[in-house]
């Protein structure tokens, strides 16, 4: 069976409904990343950050997966799939992908504020649980914070998605510039006789010598072109 790695970013959930950060009237328009989304800005104003992770966790109530995103969990018909994503919301996972790999961590998930990459601390928080107040304890005494990799701090899969990449007979991205990291750093990974196709609306300009097949659609759409296209090359 042959393996596929699909790298996903925020174009794979904007479909949804799931705010993106950079895009105009995103996220960052309306709170600096310092603030929301870095270390310092959790020691500043925990309370600040806690109720920003709060909203976008209940946010995920209100969304459901797209097509994209079913049609990514279909291709396990077919191939061994392995999902890395940037994103982190339980999108793909609700859509019946199996393997998923978040980089960015996990927004259904908390951990402890002194030691966040320790698996012990880290918990699985049920839709009643979502909104975590200050005062709230990890299993080691410390402040319960969102399991998420903030700006400033290393990516702990990055390693395992490398390698995963490096296995992969297909490499598939959805959503996420070729000139951004991860995307850029994971691509150097991929076997010399891989498959590349990236999925996304706006021109992306491919920045090295590996021919990439672009599909210049949204996800949803993008997936459906690419679904037909490994039907006939298989």
């Amino acid at each position: 069976m042959k393996k596929i790695v699909v790298l996903t970013g925020a174009g794979m959930s904007a479909e949804s409904g799931i705010s993106t950060f950079r895009d105009a009237g995103g996220l960052w328009d309306q709170y600096p990343v310092e603030q929301v989304a870095t270390p310092e800005g959790y020691a500043a104003n925990p309370k600040l950050v806690t109720d920003f992770y709060n909203a976008r966790r209940k946010q995920l109530l209100t969304v459901e997966p797209n097509e994209g995103h079913r049609l990514v969990a279909a291709l396990e018909k077919e191939y061994e799939v392995t999902v890395v994503t940037q994103n982190v919301d339980n999108l793909h996972e609700r859509a019946g992908s199996t393997h998923v790999i978040h980089l960015h961590g996990e927004l259904t998930k908390v951990t402890s504020s002194r030691n966040p990459n320790d698996p012990r601390q880290i918990r699985e928080l049920q839709p009643e649980e979502y909104e975590i107040k200050i005062g709230d304890k990890a299993a080691d005494g410390s402040q319960l914070r969102p399991f998420i990799v903030w700006f400033g701090e290393s990516v702990p899969n990055i390693e395992v998605a490398a390698d995963y990449v490096g296995e992969a007979d297909i490499v598939i991205i959805i959503g996420t510039s070729l000139n951004v990291y991860p995307a850029t750093g994971l691509l150097y990974y991929a076997k010399k006789d891989a498959a590349i196709y990236l999925i996304d609306p706006a021109e992306v300009k491919v920045p090295y010598d590996r021919h990439v097949h672009v599909i210049q659609k949204g996800a949803s759409e993008g997936m459906r072109e690419l679904s037909k296209l490994l039907a006939i090359n298989s």
